[in-house]
């Protein structure tokens, strides 16, 4: 494939709703999300580097990513197998970090190969699936009356499983509203975001409420207090953070620290190591599932090609309920407490260019 230029655009949106965790009480309302496309003699490709605009949940941020793909990574690119994203992914290695602009470079010359020849992301990952469970993402609430609202609306609008912001003091209270208020069938994760301390009692207290799992109770390096933790709790734990490899994800199930695994590509450098951490997963019986990053439908729908391999025993973060006021493209609403894998080449997602007319652009052209 032969690429002619790399764009890297950032559209200005609007979140729809917030997503408040234990570390971010005023969650942003408007979002500037980096897009790397690439413009070849085949096709273009699109994909999403779906960072924060600060340091503050991962290392990684949108600024530090736009440097390191215009001075490092596309320059590597331009260097090496730019038309080839299986032999483009070695090539990049020299690079240490900054999973996320990577992937989405991967991605995006995936993305222009695979509409090239025609074929879908989820046809080359595996995926099985036609349609996976919708999973809504529910705030860190005050009060547990608003939890439930929020739930009860998640619900209506076609969530299947609830995956609940925490904190200390409040987790187990707002858990145990929303399975009086639910019952037992809905599944429940909480996910803590790193905001508890290995000793609170409040952890124990979970096992009385059938989660799925409590996700990153824990700091994110800290794989051994996950590790006494599982041994002491009867809810299982899951990873998000620190589950930035194959190698990362070995280590953790080693250690006995991880229960559940929360994947999600952009974080573990790519589509391809996904899958070999999915292999990987299957092989050890660990249950698994695809985490968001609050992504556009450009993210999502490369997120929904993960999430159709059979192996994913969990329904990943696919709200069902719109998270920007106008996101970039419309892709088909969920059915049922199910939402559809995209079904056009590549991604099967391209942006609509009305809504990118106030996007700032970045344009590198081939040497």
């Amino acid at each position: 494939m032969r690429v002619r230029a790399i764009e890297l655009v950032t559209p200005h949106l609007r979140m729809s709703r917030a997503l408040r965790t234990a570390h971010r009480a005023d969650p942003p309302v408007k979002r500037h999300r980096l897009l790397v496309h690439v413009v070849a003699d085949e096709g273009d490709g699109w994909a999403e580097c779906p960072v924060e605009a600060a340091p503050t949940y991962d290392a990684d941020y949108s600024e530090a990513a736009e440097l390191v793909l215009r001075r490092h990574l596309v320059p590597r690119a331009w260097a090496g197998p730019i038309g080839d994203a299986d032999a483009l992914e070695g090539h990049l290695a020299s690079v240490r970090g900054h999973h996320p602009a990577r992937a989405a470079l991967l991605l995006a010359v995936l993305d222009a190969q695979l509409r090239a020849a025609d074929r879908s992301l989820a046809d080359w990952l595996g995926a099985t699936a036609s349609s996976v469970p919708a999973g809504a993402a529910l705030s860190l609430h005050d009060d547990p009356d608003d939890l439930v609202a929020e739930a009860t609306a998640a619900l209506g609008a076609g969530a299947a499983r609830l995956r609940v912001k925490v904190g200390p003091g409040r987790a187990a209270l707002h858990l145990r509203a929303l399975r009086d208020q639910l019952g037992d069938d809905v599944p429940l994760q909480a996910d803590a975001n790193g905001s508890f301390e290995e000793d609170d009692p409040e952890l124990a207290a979970l096992d009385e409420l059938a989660l799925t799992c409590i996700e990153q109770p824990l700091a994110p390096d800290d794989l051994l207090g996950h590790a006494r933790l599982a041994g002491r709790i009867e809810t299982p734990i899951g990873l998000d953070e620190p589950l930035t490899s194959v190698g990362a994800v070995e280590a953790a199930l080693a250690l006995a620290a991880c229960e559940v695994v929360c994947l999600k590509p952009s974080r573990v450098g790519g589509w391809a190591a996904a899958r070999r951490i999915h292999d990987l997963c299957v092989d050890r019986g660990v249950p698994l599932f695809v985490g968001g990053m609050q992504e556009t439908a450009v993210g999502r729908a490369a997120n929904l090609a993960l999430a159709g391999l059979p192996g994913m025993t969990l329904p990943p973060d696919a709200d069902p309920r719109p998270r920007f006021e106008q996101d970039l493209l419309d892709l088909p609403p969920a059915a049922e407490g199910r939402v559809p894998l995209p079904t056009g080449p590549g991604t099967g997602a391209t942006p609509e260019p009305s809504r990118l007319v106030d996007a700032e652009v970045v344009r590198m052209e081939a040497p």
